[in-house]
């Protein structure tokens, strides 16, 4: 079995696997003509559950075979231009050939003394994410897992930074519109259900700064602390970003750690036409970001982002066998002295091989791209009398509802949107996302691959409406 260690004597077996590999995966890519088969789980779970795992098939020609069947034949590829869901990327080839050598070295980015360069890459994209935002000399950051993590530890370090004796006292602030990692985190935080003060949103689905500062009074007149403000820049179902500067202001006033969730908007830290939407995010105690999104990079690659690096000591301990004290004196780098992880993978490595090729513009230019296809795509549904659309884009996201005129049932309506959802990935012909607005089922258009068109988006409005109106024409054949 020591044939499959990947090492110098078997240089040539991992060459021709990779290799083999590879041209699976191209020759499935060349020939997708749809972002999915429509395949139920009833139907591929047992070809799944039918293979014997005790019994390997010892030939890699045989196993990419059988994955054929249990995966690259079913799988959802986000790179065809009619997946519209969620905020999944296609991704650039430069961060996939970062993805196959930091897989085959296996850094381990903790200490110095398992990854060396890797650990100077990860800290130079620290430094260089730090600038574009406009944090400061002082700051600091760490990759993480994704989003939601790099938002449980800005959260840790606001907790630790507040200094309350009491966590039930403790507040944190964030719009209605804001990511659920919020209030999970305000969990594991162990603040109590109540720690989490939902700020109302206005028409387009903004923080309400007026109603934030109402909220931050009465947090103190109650003799509550005010732990943090978390503000977006790109909420998951609206892309909309929270008036930053204003925000910043209030949090200054009152002595608030300013956190900004810009899982989705830090595609703006390279545009090169939309940046001032962001405008006020210098500001920030701490920042998410989400290579991983609007980056173009495969899955993980996301970094939490501080104004000050000191308070990244909140999540610092030592372990004698790994990183003792003594390292610190002795100045050798360990970014687990950063970080929530210990164990974890060279994802920095994606991004520093992007920008080395693309640079930084190439990526702000797709980003470009489908922030304009988004606009395009509201143009076309504001114009449809078949459909409800509910903001402006800041980002690529769309929201809306198909509404037949001759059906005036709220609740009818909400069953025709959900049942085109569900036909249109069963069909396979696209993907789209579904969410809800004022407790209406509605439907959503996440636009991150720029090879989609306006001819697509207008293409998959035509199949929702047709799937929409079999279902209110079947139905009303069932009513009568």
């Amino acid at each position: 079995m020591r044939s499959h260690l990947l090492n110098g004597l078997t240089a040539e077996h991992y060459r021709r696997s990779v290799t083999e590999g590879v041209e699976r995966v191209a020759a499935r890519l060349a020939t997708i003509d749809r972002p999915f088969t429509g395949v139920a789980v009833d139907a591929l779970s047992p070809t799944v559950d039918a293979i014997d795992l005790d019994r390997p098939l010892g030939d890699t020609t045989a196993v990419l075979d059988e994955l054929e069947d249990v995966y690259l034949r079913d799988a959802v590829y986000f790179h065809h231009p009619r997946y519209l869901a969620h905020l999944n990327c296609p991704v650039v080839i430069p961060a996939v050939l970062g993805e196959a050598v930091l897989s085959a070295v296996n850094s381990s980015l903790d200490t110095w003394d398992q990854s060396a360069g890797g650990t100077l890459i990860e800290r130079r994209l620290i430094d260089w994410t730090a600038a574009r935002i406009g944090l400061g000399p002082a700051a600091d950051g760490v990759f993480t897992s994704g989003g939601t993590q790099s938002n449980l530890q800005a959260l840790l370090l606001a907790r630790e930074e507040a200094k309350s004796q009491s966590l039930g006292r403790l507040r944190v602030f964030t719009s209605e519109a804001g990511h659920f990692s919020v209030r999970k985190s305000a969990t594991l935080l162990g603040l109590g259900p109540d720690a989490v003060v939902t700020v109302p949103v206005d028409h387009d689905k903004r923080m309400r700064t007026v109603a934030l500062a109402r909220e931050l009074e009465r947090c103190a007149r109650d003799g509550l602390v005010p732990m943090a403000v978390v503000a977006t820049a790109g909420t998951t179902d609206f892309g909309s970003i929270d008036p930053l500067p204003e925000i910043a202001g209030l949090c200054a006033q009152y002595g608030v750690w300013m956190h900004v969730d810009a899982a989705y908007g830090c595609g703006l830290l390279a545009s090169l036409k939309y940046r001032d939407r962001i405008d006020g995010i210098e500001r920030a105690d701490s920042v998410t970001v989400d290579y991983h999104k609007s980056f173009f990079q495969p899955v993980s690659s996301s970094a939490v982002l501080v104004r000050d690096a000191a308070t990244l000591r909140h999540a610092t301990y030592h372990a004698e066998y790994l990183n003792p004290r003594r390292m610190v004196e002795e100045r050798i780098p360990n970014q687990v002295d950063k970080s929530l992880q210990t164990t974890r993978r060279f994802d920095a490595l994606k991004l520093w091989m992007t920008l080395r090729t693309m640079g930084a513009d190439g990526v702000g230019q797709l980003f470009d791209e489908v922030c304009d296809l988004a606009r395009e795509g509201w143009e076309l549904l504001a114009a449809d009398p078949r459909y409800d659309v509910v903001v402006e884009p800041s980002l690529s996201t769309l929201v809306f509802r198909y509404v037949p005129a001759a059906v005036t049932d709220p609740a009818e309506i909400d069953r025709a949107n959900l049942h085109a959802r569900k036909a249109l990935f069963a069909s396979g012909d696209a993907v789209v996302a579904g969410t809800k607005v004022d407790g209406r089922h509605y439907l959503k258009f996440t636009l991150l691959n720029p090879e989609t068109q306006a001819a697509d988006i207008a293409a998959v409005l035509d199949l929702i409406a047709g799937h929409a109106e079999q279902y209110l024409g079947e139905s009303l054949d069932r009513a009568s």
